[in-house]
């Protein structure tokens, strides 16, 4: 299961018209701001673009999943930004990006890092809930789409 609070309806667009790489990563960090983790989306940028650097978040069915610690965050947080259309995110399968889900943890919890990003990597390899995602209206959808897959246990 997701944390309790770790991804609210305010941190989720659904069609957000973002045309790189950059103004994906711009986007996600104004919805990780809105969080109310008084951390600011400039801040938050320039953590995720670093980790961009060290090599691409994006994965494979379209999906990337940016993430990094903050020094100055208490919880884990969460947000889910979805493309009008794919942008090139130097995925391993070359494919477009259209799924962002952005993570962001405490500067010294090393280990909750590595556990969310393997939960969620696993939950976004599969390919019918992201499709399912890709047919969602509403942010509300999204969320029973992520929780509900968080509690059941893949072994894809």
């Amino acid at each position: 299961m997701l944390p309790k609070g770790f991804l609210q309806p305010r941190q989720v667009s659904l069609s957000h018209p973002a045309a790189s790489k950059k103004k994906a990563l711009e986007a996600v960090s104004e919805l990780l701001a809105s969080g109310g983790g008084m951390l600011a989306p400039e801040a938050i940028y320039g953590q995720l673009l670093e980790r961009e650097r060290l090599g691409s978040t994006g994965l494979t069915h379209g999906v990337a999943l940016p993430h990094a610690r903050m020094i100055g965050l208490t919880q884990a947080t969460g947000a889910f930004l979805r493309l009008q259309e794919g942008v090139d995110y130097d995925a391993l399968d070359d494919q477009p990006v259209d799924l962002i889900f952005a993570l962001l943890v405490p500067e010294s919890s090393t280990q909750e890092h590595l556990e969310l990003l393997a939960r969620l990597a696993r939950m976004f390899n599969d390919s019918s809930l992201c499709e399912e995602i890709r047919q969602a209206d509403e942010a509300e959808q999204v969320l029973a789409l992520l929780q509900e897959d968080a509690t059941s246990d893949h072994s894809s």
